[in-house]
This record gives structure tokens, C-alpha cells and sequence, in this order.
């Protein structure tokens, strides 16, 4: 059974807490349970709209904290500087098929969702379907997803779309920052 976990938390030490936890434990489990070799953060977003950085803010703060103390056997898809979108998914999946033998792919987004959600953070073990919120076809990957709510959704294409250009960068930062840190202190004995 695929199990969602929604962290409501909005003390940022506790959600911090709540994430690492989860992660640690969700990691472990299916380690022992499939065997899987390489552990894949694949990042998902564009640079270019504001709500959308989540996943690459976070793929880059992934990047530099492992490549600072030397982990190398993390891998890290999607950052600021190669962004990983809608458009370069599947060549993407095509190479972390071919490059990693049975990997474990958690993949971060960011997400719309329902007003009271603005803020927080939901993992999901289970795949997860882009395109959805823009009314794209739907590309389903991924073991594990951790999604920021960065904004409303109106599930209107065009809307949320213009939802994603005007989001507060400071929020998706924080929401980034609390997500890679959480990983690093999850992942820093794995």
C-alpha cells in the first residue's frame, strides 16, 4: 500500500524534523525491501518561473552540501543550472536509466494545491505525474515524491501558470531550504 504523508507542521523545526524522519525511515524500508543501488534526486522545475525553482533550488543546495563533504553516492538531477522540465523529462529518465542500475528515484517538484496547503510540504511514496497542474499529458516517475505547495491551484491551465510566474520568491526559498536540509540530515548516514 502506497502511503501519503502530509507534514502540516508550520514550525520549521518540526517540519524539518517530521521530513528527515520520514525520509530516513521511508529510504530504509525500501533499501531492504527492493535492493535498490543508487539513490536518484531528480529535481523538477524551470528557473524561469518563479513557483517552479523549488525543485532545482533544492537539486542545487543538494549538490553543493554533498559535493562540500565529499558524498558521492547520491545523485542529483535538476539544479539552477541544468534544469530538468516538462520538455527534457523523458530524455532525462531515458539517462538515469541507463547511467544507474536499479535506482531509487525520489523526485522533488514544486505544487499547487488548496489555500491552506501554501507552505507545506507533502511526500508521497509513491510515483509522481507531471503535467498535471498545466494540463499537459501526464509522465508518471519516481518512487517517492516531495512536493512544496508554493501556490493555489485554480486548475485552470493558464491561471496556474500565471500562479507559478508570481509566487513569492522568499517563500519557495524557505520551502527549499527546509526540504534540502532535511534530505542532507536524513540521507548524512545512509
Amino acid at each position: 500500500m502506497n502511503m501519503k504523508y502530509y507534514l502540516y507542521i508550520d514550525e520549521e523545526k518540526q517540519k524539518r524534523e517530521e521530513l528527515v524522519n520520514k525520509i530516513r525511515t521511508i529510504l530504509y524500508k525500501e533499501k531492504i525491501k527492493r535492493n535498490y543501488l543508487d539513490i536518484v534526486f531528480l529535481c523538477i522545475g524551470t528557473d524561469r518561473a518563479t513557483g517552479d525553482c523549488f525543485g532545482p533550488l533544492v537539486g542545487s543546495n543538494l549538490k553543493d552540501i554533498l559535493e562540500k563533504y565529499n558524498i558521492y553516492n547520491i545523485n542529483i538531477y535538476g539544479t539552477l543550472e541544468k534544469n530538468i522540465s516538462y520538455t527534457n523529462i523523458n530524455e532525462t529518465i531515458k539517462l538515469i536509466n541507463k547511467t544507474h542500475k536499479n535506482p531509487y528515484i525520489i523526485v522533488i517538484d514544486a505544487a499547487l494545491s488548496k489555500k491552506e496547503n501554501i507552505g507545506k510540504i507533502f511526500i508521497k511514496e509513491d510515483k509522481t505525474i507531471l503535467g498535471k497542474g498545466l494540463n499537459k499529458n501526464r509522465i508518471e516517475i519516481g518512487n517517492i515524491s516531495i512536493k512544496g505547495v508554493v501556490g493555489k491551484d485554480y486548475k485552470i491551465p493558464n491561471y496556474n501558470f500565471n500562479i507559478l510566474q508570481n509566487v513569492s520568491l522568499s517563500k519557495v526559498l524557505k520551502l527549499a531550504n527546509i526540504v534540502s536540509d532535511g534530505i542532507i540530515e536524513a540521507i548524512r548516514y545512509y
